[in-house]
């Protein structure tokens, strides 16, 4: 069963009585951050690695860092269930103000929220997905992990309007990532993903593809990616802590190579799913 337990500014309550003030800058103006880790078997994946990228976030919106790491692990351990496989979030607002203000309002303690959801495999993740292409209208600094989603969402959901599971964004002729995931291409027998830079979010999925694959032996390189040559690849990914490791079948309405996942994204489900399972 679903944990409703949730965790709200340092009490554990049910996810019906967790509640915020209309003031809180989260509400107001999407001023805050968060992060999503998987649990696998009532581990955190790559935990250290999440912390840091929250750490980061905090630093780019310049909010202090309410907890320590050994604080941070204290508070999550409670949301976890180790017979099933879990998505933790994370959320920390700059708190509440006194009014609706666009200035920091001082000495006002960050506002942190925290709920685990059952996790469950990606359905169809062996057909693969359809994705569309879109021009990226998000904001300058996609690297911060911030709440304030709506690009993501208006991307999303033109996507899914038009039957497709993702969005690709696409920036001055080149690929950036999805909507909510890192992209990834094999073109010419090399596995290839955008670099990390302000224009993307520094997945942690995406991250471990590239140790895996060298750890493997599979050619990859961290480049540019042209949106004319994404047209050639044998194959698209998509990659996300939610969805893991999900191949792209059809692209624009027409196939990516012969329509079907690709053998290079069966090696590396395969070695991925082993690597998760060594960590329990």
């Amino acid at each position: 069963m679903e944990n409703k337990t949730v965790y709200l500014n340092g009490q554990y309550l049910p996810l019906d009585e967790a509640k915020v003030s209309v003031l809180d800058r989260g509400f107001l103006f999407g001023d805050g951050i968060y992060e999503v880790i998987p649990s696998y078997s009532g581990h955190l994946f790559h935990f250290q690695d999440h912390l840091q990228r929250l750490e980061n976030s905090l630093a780019g919106i310049r909010l202090a860092n309410p907890y320590n790491r050994d604080q941070w692990a204290a508070i999550l351990e409670p949301l976890l269930d180790a017979s099933i496989d879990q998505s933790v979030y994370l959320q920390i607002t700059r708190g509440v103000g006194l009014k609706r203000d666009h200035a920091f309002p001082e000495n006002v303690p960050a506002t942190v929220f925290a709920m685990s959801s059952n996790l469950e495999p990606f359905a169809g993740l062996n057909q693969g997905i359809k994705a569309i292409s879109m021009d990226d209208t998000r904001w300058k600094f996609c690297n911060i992990k911030a709440i304030t989603l709506l690009a993501n969402i208006l991307h999303r959901q033109a996507a899914i309007g038009q039957s497709c599971a993702e969005a690709l964004l696409v920036k001055d002729g080149y690929l950036i990532e999805g909507a909510a995931s890192n992209v990834f291409a094999v073109i010419d027998g090399i596995l290839q993903t955008p670099p990390k830079d302000h224009q993307i979010l520094p997945g942690i999925t995406r991250d471990v593809i590239l140790v895996l694959a060298k750890k493997n032996n599979i050619p990859y390189s961290e480049d540019k990616i042209s949106f004319n040559e994404l047209q050639y690849a044998s194959e698209i990914w998509v990659a996300s802590s939610m969805r893991e490791i999900v191949p792209v079948v059809e692209l624009d309405s027409n196939p990516v190579s012969d329509g079907k996942p690709g053998s290079v994204w069966y090696a590396m489900n395969d070695i991925f799913q082993s690597y998760k399972k060594s960590l329990s």
